[in-house]
């Protein structure tokens, strides 16, 4: 893998039987992640990026479950082509008393400037596969994004697979040879990368050579529980691993009731979980990750959107496998096996708060509307607005782009999908969901429905249905994660329990208070600001 990982903890395997045991065996995690430019060449083509620690995928973050994290974040960002300012979002970690941590630009915080820090102080006291990435504009498609690990010591599958380290942790993501700011002008200089490697048409054909790609090694006869996550902007992937099935065990953090499937859509922001069972002869086996079109480019020459899960004893080459995928993920059919139970009533319109999401595209503007309102980023965060005591809808800022929600409330979204520039998978911060109705079915599960926090939300006849419950009080971003379509106007604000927010919260750390007055009088990215965002918007 092309990430250099470190280990920050302590994995203890002995039994542990209850919520007190895992805080008692709690640690703090304390580490730095320097956000720099690097000239990289991940499939052959160089271009400037944006970096953690100066490696794409930047450095997997491990815990387990309970553990303090201490991330200081360390702004050295210096090319003043791409945006300079920047902030983390950790993806799927719920900041429960910690929203000024989650890390949305002008959500919950500021960006940090150059040559300044902030520190990210917070418990996860979750089990997964989640990443990080900057929230700030289009930022995280220049590089900026990672995965973290959060091990469970009571995980209910544990007996089932034999390795779970950072060997079997696989990231898909896309990759551009031209900063975000600019407009993307052909699909060839688009590239699938797999653990930072991938084979790009534009570079094979100028370069007449193979980059190399990644390679996952397993040993005949082992289990293997590997962590498939998107780290992409835009393109879903259909991933596969020629020959071999894999069994979903978890959805975005979240377990599900076991599932045997040979492919499955992954979308930007998506993480899953699956056991492989290394029982073919040995040899090289093709693994794939076929994007999208247009939001892609698809097909598999010269071992692009590739790479190759290579069994202990065979060559050192590119597999010669086929496949057809005969046993497709139907994501109706993931259930939930924690909280199974959706809250509010089994039907439609049952909860609490019901709120319809109509997303549309005025091609006169070239933005994006929710509810007939494209986001704006405001000018004071979200959190500082509500901290301040505006605590009423329709006046915080953005005006039109901020739902009020009660605490200890069920809440329903029923999503209608999108054509253009779709499908969009949808991400809640703050919270997983509970997955009612997919976009592309008619079935509602009212019983056992997956939980997750980021899905397809489909096309224009497509409807997406989804409930969550009010017990993280704080302003919570909902968007699609297409990175460029949240500076087009895709995204709202929730305002959960708006009046409890200040005594809810643990206080920040010192760094809070000082990076908004340095945002204030910084002016270094307005330029690319003006590319990426129409008049109006900020970051």
């Amino acid at each position: 893998m092309s990430g250099i990982f470190f280990r920050l903890w302590a994995l203890v395997f002995s039994s542990v039987d209850t919520q007190a045991d895992i805080d008692t065996q709690a640690v703090t995690i304390t580490t730095r992640l320097n956000i720099v430019n690097k000239l990289i060449e991940p499939d052959l083509y160089p271009r400037s990026a944006v970096l953690a620690n100066g490696t794409f995928p930047g450095p997997t973050i491990f815990g387990n479950k309970g553990d303090h994290f201490i991330i200081n974040v360390t702004n050295s960002l210096t090319d003043e082509r791409m945006l300079r300012a920047t902030t983390i979002h950790w993806h799927g970690i719920f900041q429960n008393q910690t929203n000024w941590a989650d890390g949305a630009a002008m959500v919950t915080q500021c960006p940090i400037v150059p040559d300044d820090f902030f520190v990210y102080d917070f418990n996860i006291n979750q089990a997964g596969t989640y990443w990080y990435h900057s929230h700030y504009s289009t930022q995280y498609c220049d590089g900026l994004r990672g995965a973290i690990v959060i091990y469970d010591p009571n995980d209910p599958y544990i007996d089932e697979y034999d390795v779970d380290d950072e060997s079997t942790l696989i990231t898909l993501a896309d990759w551009i040879h031209t900063a975000s700011p600019t407009p993307l002008l052909s699909n060839d200089s688009l590239t699938t990368l797999i653990n930072g490697h991938g084979r790009s048409l534009q570079v094979e054909v100028t370069l007449n050579t193979l980059s190399p790609l990644a390679v996952i090694s397993v040993q005949p006869g082992k289990r293997y529980r590997f962590r498939v996550a998107s780290l992409a902007c835009d393109a879903p992937f259909d991933f596969t691993i020629h020959g071999h099935k894999m069994t979903i065990i978890e959805t975005d953090g979240e377990y599900t009731t076991r599932l045997v499937v040979d492919s499955l859509w992954i979308y930007a922001g998506q993480r899953y979980s699956v056991i492989v069972h290394a029982n073919q002869t040995i040899g090289n086996y093709w693994i794939r990750a076929d994007p999208l079109f247009p939001r892609g480019y698809p097909g598999f020459d010269n071992g692009r959107n590739s790479a190759i899960l290579r069994y202990a004893g065979a060559p050192e080459a590119d597999p010669e496998t086929t496949d057809n995928s005969t046993q497709p993920l139907n994501e109706d059919d993931l259930n939930s096996i924690e909280s199974p139970q959706p809250p509010g009533k089994p039907e439609l319109g049952g909860a609490d708060s019901v709120i319809k999401i109509k997303p549309t595209w005025d091609p006169k503007t070239s933005l994006f509307s929710i509810n007939e309102n494209p986001y704006t980023s405001p000018s004071v965060p979200v959190l500082l607005q509500i901290l301040n005591g505006t605590f009423d809808a329709d006046q915080l800022m953005p005006s039109g782009s901020v739902y009020k929600l009660k605490g200890n409330s069920s809440v329903e979204l029923q999503i209608h999908g999108i054509s253009t520039g779709g499908p969009h998978p949808f991400h809640l911060h703050g919270h997983s969901f509970w997955v009612i109705k997919n976009a592309l079915s008619d079935k509602y599960n009212w019983v056992n429905p997956a939980r997750r926090d980021t899905v397809p939300t489909g096309f224009d006849t497509n409807l997406t249905v989804i409930r969550f419950f009010t017990d993280n009080s704080g302003p919570w971003f909902f968007h699609c994660h297409i990175d460029w379509h949240i500076p087009l106007g895709l995204a709202i604000v929730f305002a959960e329990d708006s009046k409890g927010t200040s005594a809810h919260l643990k206080p920040p750390p010192p760094s809070y208070d000082e990076i908004c007055p340095a945002f204030s009088k910084y002016t270094g990215d307005l330029a690319i600001l003006n590319i990426t965002e129409p008049q109006g918007h900020g970051a």
